[in-house]
């Protein structure tokens, strides 16, 4: 297979894990006769110190024009503090998932044996956790209305019908692959909008008979992710809540340096990490990888390369296994080990274990 890929490496760490991401995928193609190409764009702070824009109207064109893009993360830490700020990374990645209209974005959470330990949580309560949050990506608050002055402020959550059909469609059947359960998230009793959320869920309720659906208000959703995340099979949510719980999913994991997404919809998918661009380690070669190493296992899946992905996380798996780990998950007492070894290691796996 021949894919064009964009690649958009974006701010801080983001440069270090897209090389082992890269790198990985280039070995897997080289395993299986694939043939990939890349075209590199600015997107965040890189992009608004190059051209005043954080999300330019080339780098649009190149996603456009990809078969996939490959994303790493964008964020800076001179426009964290600056509540004034007109112009901020985070808009180039809003512009993103508008103008291409990815409005689902898909996350898994997952535990690795090797690593329940590293998880806050205690290790029968995360054990055997494996759902998947699906993220309603461009409406809500993010999108909707705002205003604000030196006395007031507000940001609008408007949905649709057709927008909510739309995502909750894909959580449908994203269970009807998985395990037949899927819980929808709001909060019916106080916003109008979570209403609208749950009354077209119940009226979608029917084309799915063989899915089981049950109803959570969010905070009740975080409570019962920390303490029973195994009851989860597939949740769906608005882009607030969405945002929120997927970042609490790193603490079951045991680091959010785990945790890889796809965003998918209207035009072409991207593939990224869930976690930020983490600029105070910028240059130190300390970033966990295995995020942007297994977004790259989600794009080889997203076009039906499946024995692909599956390598991808074996070598994941195996260098867990061996202790190769970046300092937040290193093993006590063990080797150290950074970005770059990292992903050399995975790389040198993948090699040896031509099909």
């Amino acid at each position: 297979m021949k894919l064009n890929i964009a690649v958009l490496p974006g701010d801080g760490i983001g440069p270090e894990i897209m090389t082992q991401g890269v790198a990985v995928a280039n070995a897997v193609a080289e395993c299986f006769g694939h043939k990939l190409t890349y075209r590199e764009a600015l997107c965040g702070a890189a992009a608004i110190d190059a051209v005043g824009d954080p999300f330019p109207d080339d780098t649009f064109r190149i996603c456009r024009e990809a078969d996939a893009v490959l994303f790493a993360a964008v964020g800076d830490t001179r426009f964290d503090n600056d509540p004034t700020a007109k112009v901020r990374p985070e808009q180039g990645l809003l512009a993103m998932r508008k103008k291409l209209g990815l409005y689902a974005n898909i996350r898994p959470v997952q535990t690795f044996k090797c690593l329940l330990h590293k998880s806050p949580l205690r290790s029968e309560l995360v054990s055997g956790a494996d759902f998947v949050c699906i993220r309603e990506l461009t409406g809500g608050m993010y999108f909707g209305e705002k205003y604000q002055d030196n006395d007031k402020a507000y940001d609008t959550n408007l949905y649709t019908r057709p927008e909510v059909e739309r995502i909750l469609r894909v959580g449908f059947e994203y269970a009807r692959r998985r395990h037949h359960h899927l819980t929808v998230v709001d909060k019916a009793n106080v916003l109008a909008s979570s209403r609208l959320w749950r009354q077209v869920a119940q009226e979608m309720e029917s084309q799915w008979p063989d899915v089981r659906v049950d109803y959570m208000y969010v905070d009740n959703a975080a409570m019962r992710m920390i303490t029973e995340p195994t009851f989860f099979d597939v949740m769906v949510t608005e882009n607030t809540f969405g945002d929120i719980l997927t970042d609490e999913g790193s603490c079951i994991s045991g680091s959010m340096g785990l945790l890889p997404s796809a965003s998918t919809g209207e035009s072409t998918p991207v593939f990224e990490p869930v976690h930020g661009s983490w600029p105070q380690a910028k240059g130190q070669n300390i970033a966990n990888p295995l995020a942007q190493i297994l977004s790259v296992a989600m794009l080889f899946e997203h076009f039906g390369l499946k024995d692909e992905g599956t390598l991808v996380r074996r070598a994941v798996d195996a260098s867990l296994d061996a202790g190769v780990r970046t300092p937040e998950i290193q093993v006590e007492g063990g080797a150290r080990y950074g970005t770059a070894e990292v992903g050399t290691w995975i790389v040198d796996y993948i090699k040896n274990a031509r099909p």
